[in-house]
């Protein structure tokens, strides 16, 4: 039954999967996940590797060899019961493969193990995971406008992402977030991200070690003050262990509850303007969002513009 749903699932995003795979990051990973099943089974290659198989064929695995790939699998599987993204799923078989790749290389030949991970460290310093680019409700905030703009409503509500590109963590969560700006986002309830490897101002208050595990970290303010944040940092300065996925962060913001309010706000606002009409109307492209008349597509901010 298992596998059924799992083949079900891959059949249903395979049309998204082919998509990522046409990106050069993708195509890449994928040629270097399987660099070492290609040079173990190649005909007029294979022939030539070592071997420690009794019968002496050069062309199928060892026993090793298959206790590393059967370890790779069981920690593959382990760390995508946390991933909450089709993309942080591929990212994690891509991430493992090429490590494994690296020990079964220097076990086959050490002059192939280290010209596969040369290949390993350029890629990862010339080839960056494409970013999330899709529709969204977002407002990117920088060390200099951030403290303004939280401050400028009381009656507003923000929930702040702070994030950095660098982070697999932080990429995968990207589209959950729009997802969550789009059903979420209006007038009383807005949603901003900064980037903290950029802004190192705001970065004070997250800590951008891969140790400490704190991106990203969704915070909720109000009023300009925090109200509480997830991840919770504990007394060394670590994140508790926490999954960012949709549902955590709708239940642990109350974000149905605050909308619901917010809601209330568009309409008090929405009459005020008709009971007095010598008011000034917002200027063209004012920052005021109506989710129930607006076009998602036009108010989306740009991503460039920080």
């Amino acid at each position: 039954m298992a596998l059924i749903t799992g083949l079900c699932t891959f059949l249903y995003h395979l049309p998204q999967i082919y998509k990522w795979l046409l990106k050069p990051y993708y195509v890449t990973s994928f040629f270097m996940t399987v660099a070492f099943l290609v040079v173990r089974k190649a005909p007029g290659l294979c022939e030539h590797l070592a071997t420690q198989r009794d019968d002496g064929n050069s062309c199928d695995f060892d026993w090793r060899e298959v206790e590393i790939l059967m370890f790779l699998s069981a920690i593959v599987m382990m760390k995508n019961r946390r991933a909450i993204t089709l993309e942080q799923h591929i990212g994690n078989l891509f991430l493992f493969s090429k490590v494994a790749n690296v020990i079964l290389f220097f076990r086959l030949d050490i002059r192939l193990g280290i010209l596969y991970l040369s290949l390993c460290v350029a890629f990862v310093m010339t080839c960056k995971p494409p970013l999330y680019m899709g529709p969204e409700y977002i407002k990117y905030f920088s060390d200099k406008t951030i403290d303004e703009e939280l401050q400028r409503d009381s009656r507003v509500t923000w929930i702040v992402e702070f994030y950095a590109n660098w982070s697999s963590d932080c990429q995968s969560f990207a589209p959950v977030f729009a997802d969550l700006s789009l059903k979420y986002n209006c007038a009383g309830l807005r949603f901003g991200k900064v980037d903290i490897g950029r802004y190192g101002e705001v970065s004070q208050t997250v800590s951008t070690s891969p140790l400490a595990k704190q991106l990203p970290t969704v915070a909720l303010f109000q009023g300009g003050r925090e109200i509480m944040r997830r991840p919770m940092v504990d007394n060394k300065g670590r994140a508790v262990s926490w999954t960012f996925n949709d549902e955590n962060i709708i239940r642990e913001f109350n974000l149905n509850e605050i909308f619901q309010k917010s809601k209330k706000l568009n309409k008090g606002r929405d009459l005020k303007e008709e009971e007095d009409p010598n008011d000034p109307q917002p200027e063209e492209g004012s920052d005021e969002l109506h989710p129930e008349t607006d076009n998602p597509e036009q108010l989306t901010e740009s991503k460039k513009d920080k």
